[in-house]
């Protein structure tokens, strides 16, 4: 069963970020079973093999390639390295992750430079900011950084999703300069459920070329993913990774989480829990009045809220990241259980 039990009443509601949630069951189990005898070390072992079989098959793509590495930061930042030279420039949303939350990593790994654009009212990109950001670049010009790679995050860090038209319109005009096109997937899994698609039609169906794959926010213990479509940026990133210090000795472990994760949709079924957990719980607070800044189509969304409101919700047990004086952000994860959406609400209900 996913989701947690005990007495809820005596304990505080966990909704700061789904990275704070633990770890699915079936994905400790994976990881206890790898514990058997001895395995060939750097990714030589039957469960990484295994691990590359199941990402082709869930990405219905038959040159994929797949590398563990033990965070987000680490799949964006060595991701991104791959697919922009040091003279290059990384275009992405203003609110994007690479460029708000990542202390430069992707800078660090590849020295490009970070080029934040403007986009839609949801924190989407639109074909019409890299329309403007081409405009305004010195092609050809030693003196400026020449646009190489375009970064998009889905969902986004709004808690808004790209729909796939959306998606694809802007990787097409970033190939129409040449531009390759990078995926922050944090929490894809979300992002599929809601779209109801394909994980090919939202990635390289879609003109992506490298996915950072997002597991730990989704019930893995520690580790994501780069996920390479086509052989091009493959053999490039085995060396970057090793030389980044992210090719794992025991890598089985890591392996044997991912493989779990993309087993008989798993991955889907623990992110379906958590956005329909935030979906009630929008609906509940819209019921006092609280309504989200975007639609909180996934499992995280944003809330404006009164302060003496948000000073009592933190006093009553309800744990939460404060983004200003009166906005709240809440995410949900595969342990928050219609018991705990219903104790949170009952906890605000209180105090709003």
């Amino acid at each position: 069963m996913i989701g947690g039990g005990g007495d809820l009443a005596a304990v505080r509601i966990e909704l700061r970020s789904d990275n704070a949630a633990g770890v699915a069951p079936e994905i400790l189990a994976a990881v206890a079973a790898a514990d058997a005898g001895g395995a060939m070390a750097y990714g030589a072992d039957p469960w990484t093999a295994r691990l590359h079989e199941r990402v082709a098959a869930v990405f219905d793509h038959d040159d994929v390639a797949v590398f563990p590495v033990v965070s987000g930061t680490a799949a964006n930042a060595i991701g991104l390295s791959a697919l922009t030279p040091p003279w290059g420039a990384v275009l992405c949303h203003e609110t994007a992750h690479v460029v708000v939350n990542e202390s430069g990593a992707t800078s660090l790994f590849s020295s490009a430079v970070m080029r934040p654009l403007p986009g839609d009212d949801h924190g989407r990109l639109v074909p019409g900011s890299l329309v403007d950001a081409f405009a305004t670049t010195r092609w050809g010009d030693n003196h400026q950084s020449q646009p190489a790679v375009v970064s998009m995050t889905q969902p986004t860090d709004r808690g808004t999703v790209y729909p796939l038209d959306q998606l694809g319109a802007v990787a097409d005009v970033a190939r129409q300069r040449g531009l390759l096109v990078h995926l922050d997937g944090a929490r894809l899994a979300n992002a599929i459920v809601v779209l109801g698609c394909a994980p090919a039609d939202v990635t390289w169906r879609s003109g992506v070329d490298v996915l950072s794959l997002g597991a730990t926010k989704n019930g893995a213990l520690s580790t994501d993913a780069i996920v390479c479509f086509g052989a091009v940026r493959a053999e490039e990133l085995s060396y970057r990774l090793k030389r980044a210090g992210h090719v794992a000795s025991k890598m089985r472990f890591q392996s044997a989480q991912l493989d779990a994760y993309l087993t008989d949709g798993l991955w889907l079924r623990l992110a379906t829990v958590a956005n329909e957990a935030m979906a009630t719980l929008a609906d509940g607070l819209a019921g006092l009045d609280i309504h989200p800044l975007h639609p909180p189509t996934v499992n995280m969304g944003f809330f404006r809220v009164a302060p003496p409101v948000i000073d009592a919700w933190a006093d009553a047990g309800v744990d939460f990241y404060r983004m200003a004086k009166d906005e709240v952000r809440l995410v949900t994860s595969f342990r928050t259980t219609p018991d705990v959406v219903a104790e949170a609400l009952r906890r605000m209900s209180a105090t709003a």
